[in-house]
């Protein structure tokens, strides 16, 4: 099948064996296409090493390396980690919050270089197609998007090694990586080998930011994470970039074995897969900002945001990052943190983390109120009134009971031990 003519491709590139087959592969099958190979810098350290020598010997014409770290974490992870959005209960959407920055970054490119397609090395399987994809078709919907996952013969890593050796393609993977992993400065995660079946404990090796709880120090670790208006700005009172605080942060949580989640997650087409997250420093955010708003929230705003989280979650998870509603639930959030300061102690010991002491300005917590002692702001009688009024609609409903309603009609106490006479 004749594919479309295509002068000039931008590929997200990792550098690994897939986006390393892709280039060659774009080249033989686009007219001998150019091929301009992206790298967003999101924190991979050593996986970046070497991946020019090895983009232009694979056959780009260049490759382009952004250092985005700052950004994936203030303009994406921090709104992400203020929502409170966790998906299905644990994951934390490391690689989901990466990818529409990523996909935002790669239309960019392609449109400062002239380019009229872009490409990914995502397969047809995953999550990552619909992110990268959804991305392009709300920047730019012009520019052809390239899947060769969903396009070419490659049904396997074996295939791909083939067809990188026909070609002359450095790989520095071997086979012996049964995991497949995506890293950044915010998470780490793996997939695939023995964690494809969810009875498999993970191996003890496999892991590489946290080491295991059993093996943590005896000793427990206290830190002060503070923040202004819902963002984490110091640590232990000394203030830091984005990016340094959490190079620290995962250093000290990893240590500690903090920030593992293992689990079975719902994926966007419909199937179930098993998953593996080392997210140290984000775990240690995310509990610190929802104490904080324990004492900086009210009730009612506090309890609507809960709801909030779970949509959030779920359209960043679902690639929707740059709709509406992502959009407008981002605005309630914002919001909901002006006043969301302060700084919060906790304690670090074995996997946990334990909260030892909460303080803001803006705290709504009066130990006054809440004292079991002098009742000068609070009189204790006051409450058999509310409690008459808060309690009626359940007082009229078994009063109907009582008086000859239909009982059956209510999981209530059999009532007819009450009546008169």
């Amino acid at each position: 099948m004749a594919k479309d003519r295509v002068n000039k491709v931008v590929l997200a590139y990792s550098g690994g064996l897939d986006t390393s087959v892709i280039v060659p592969w774009l080249k033989n099958n686009y007219h001998d296409c150019e091929v301009i190979c992206f790298t967003a810098d999101l924190g991979q350290e050593e996986e970046l090493e070497g991946l020019e020598e090895k983009a232009l010997a694979s056959g780009a014409s260049k490759l382009i390396v952004r250092d985005l770290r700052e950004q994936f974490l203030k303009e994406y992870v921090f709104p992400t980690l203020q929502a409170g959005a966790v998906y299905e209960r644990e994951y934390l959407l490391g690689t989901s919050i990466a990818r529409p920055l990523m996909g935002k970054t790669l239309v960019e490119i392609a449109e400062a270089e002239g380019a009229d397609a872009v490409s990914h090395g995502c397969t047809g399987k995953g999550n990552d197609q619909v992110r990268f994809e959804l991305t392009v078709m709300a920047l730019n919907p012009k520019l052809k998007v390239i899947a060769p996952w969903r396009e070419w013969d490659i049904r396997s890593r074996e295939d791909a090694i083939k067809y990188a050796t026909k070609y002359n393609i450095p790989l520095s993977q071997t086979e012996k990586d049964i995991y497949s992993r995506d890293r950044n400065i915010f998470h780490l995660s793996h997939e695939g080998g023995p964690l494809e079946n969810p009875w498999n404990e993970p191996e003890k090796g496999m892991y590489r930011l946290t080491v295991s709880p059993e093996d943590a120090p005896d000793k427990a670790a206290y830190i002060d994470v503070g923040f202004e208006k819902g963002n984490p700005v110091s640590l232990n009172g000394e203030m830091l970039t984005a990016v340094e605080l959490f190079t620290r942060l995962n250093k000290i949580a990893g240590a500690h074995g903090v920030g593992r989640v293992d689990m079975v997650e719902n994926r966007l087409v419909g199937m179930k897969s098993r998953g593996v997250y080392e997210t140290p420093a984000g775990t240690i955010v995310l509990r610190a900002h929802q104490a904080l708003e324990s004492i900086c929230l009210d009730k009612s705003t506090m309890h609507y945001k809960d709801f909030v989280a779970v949509k959030y979650a779920e359209l960043v998870y679902n690639g929707m990052w740059f709709m509406r509603l992502r959009e407008a639930l981002d605005a309630f959030v914002k919001t909901t943190q002006e006043r969301v300061s302060g700084t919060i102690r906790l304690k670090l010991y074995k996997g946990n983390i334990i909260i030892a002491g909460r303080k803001s300005p803006y705290s709504l917590y009066r130990e006054d109120y809440a004292s079991f002692g002098e009742e000068d702001v609070y009189n204790q009688q006051d409450a058999q009134g509310f409690i008459q009024l808060f309690g009626l609609p359940l007082k009229v409903e078994a009063l109907s009971a009582i008086n000859g309603g239909d009982e059956s009609r209510y999981l209530r106490p059999d009532y007819s031990k009450f009546k008169r006479d």
